[in-house]
C-alpha cells in the first residue's frame, strides 16, 4: 500500500509540474532549471516540444541511473518523466491558453515565484518518494553517490547555473538581455529552497542532553508533565570527578518552553539542545508504556 501511494504521489507531481510549465513558464520567456530548462529553450527557438525533448533526455538518464545509481530510483524517475511529458503534450494541444499566465514582459517575477514554489514542493515530494524529476537531478544524485559529502541541492544549483548563462543568448534579441538569466537563477533558488524545506519533515523535534545530579526528580517531572521518557547514561565529570547522570530526551517543538522551565528549576544541572530533522519509531507503544508507568 505504501509503495502504491508513493507511485501515486509521483504521478500526481508529474501532472502538477506539467501544469506549472504550461501555465507559468513557456509564455514568459525564461528557462526554469536543469535539462528541462534546456528543453524549454529548444522549444522557444525551434518549436520542438518540451515533451519530446524531455523524453529524449530522461530515458537515457533513467537507464544510466538504473545501472549506476539505484534501480528503484531510476524506475520512479522514468515514470515521472513519461507522465510529465504526456501531460504537457496534452496541455499543449488542448487549446486551454486562457489558463496561461502571460506577463507580457512585465512583472515576470510573479510567475517565476509561483512556479518556483510549486516546483520546489514537487521536487521535495519526489525526493521523499525515492524519485526525481529527471535531468540534472539524476546527475546530482550520481555525484552525491560518488561523493557523499557533497550537498545534493548545491550540486543541482551549480548545474542549473550553466542553464542560466545559456538563457542569456537564447532569449536575447539584438543586445544581450540578462533578465532571463536573473529569472532562471531566482527560479532555481526558490525551487531548491522550498525543496530543501520539504525534505525537512514536519516531524522536526528537539534533542536535549541534560547533565544533572537530580535524575529521579527530573525524570519524574518530565514523565508526568510532558509524557516523555529519557535515556540515562552514567558519567563522571573530569574537572571534579563527581558522578553525574546524562539524560537524553527528544521533545516536540511546542514543548520547548516547558522543558526549559523544568531544567531551570534544578541546581547542578546543565543542558543543551539540538534540532532533530525527523524522528522515527513506534511512538504509540512508547506512549502506552509511559502512560502505564505514570
Amino acid at each position: 500500500m505504501k509503495k502504491a501511494f508513493s507511485y501515486f504521489q509521483i504521478i500526481f507531481c508529474a501532472i502538477v509540474l506539467a501544469f506549472v510549465y504550461y501555465i507559468f513558464i513557456v509564455k514568459n520567456n525564461f528557462a526554469p532549471a536543469g535539462l528541462n530548462g534546456i528543453a524549454t529553450m529548444i522549444q522557444y527557438k525551434t518549436g520542438f516540444s518540451i515533451s519530446y525533448m524531455s523524453l529524449l533526455i530522461n530515458i537515457p538518464l533513467s537507464a544510466f541511473a538504473y545501472f549506476f545509481v539505484k534501480k528503484d530510483f531510476a524506475v520512479k524517475t522514468l515514470l515521472f518523466s513519461v507522465v510529465y511529458s504526456v501531460a504537457f503534450l496534452l496541455l499543449q494541444n488542448s487549446g486551454l491558453t486562457f489558463i496561461q499566465y502571460n506577463a507580457l514582459g512585465h512583472d515576470t517575477i510573479y510567475p517565476v515565484i509561483l512556479s518556483g514554489v510549486v516546483s520546489g514542493c514537487v521536487y521535495g515530494i519526489c525526493f521523499k518518494s525515492g524519485a526525481s524529476t529527471g535531468g540534472t537531478d539524476v546527475l546530482s544524485r550520481y555525484i552525491n553517490k560518488v561523493r557523499p559529502d557533497t550537498n545534493f541541492f548545491m550540486v543541482t544549483f551549480i548545474l542549473n547555473g550553466v542553464v542560466a548563462v545559456s538563457s542569456v543568448f537564447v532569449y536575447s534579441e539584438g543586445a544581450l538581455n540578462y533578465k532571463p538569466m536573473a529569472l532562471c537563477i531566482l527560479y532555481c533558488f526558490i525551487s531548491n529552497f522550498v525543496g530543501n524545506l520539504m525534505l525537512k519533515s514536519t516531524k522536526t523535534a528537539y534533542k536535549f542532553t541534560v547533565i544533572t545530579t537530580h535524575k529521579d526528580e527530573f525524570v519524574e517531572e518530565i514523565t508526568q508533565k510532558l509524557h516523555h521518557g529519557c535515556t540515562e547514561i552514567d558519567a563522571i565529570g573530569t574537572y571534579t570527578g563527581a558522578k553525574r547522570s546524562v539524560l537524553i530526551c527528544i521533545i516536540n517543538k511546542h514543548q520547548l518552553n516547558d522543558f526549559q522551565k523544568i531544567v531551570s528549576k534544578y541546581d547542578n544541572t546543565f543542558s543543551y539542545f539540538e534540532v532533530v530533522n525527523e524522528t522515527y519509531g513506534n511512538f504509540k507503544n512508547i506512549k502506552q508504556h509511559i502512560n502505564k508507568k505514570a
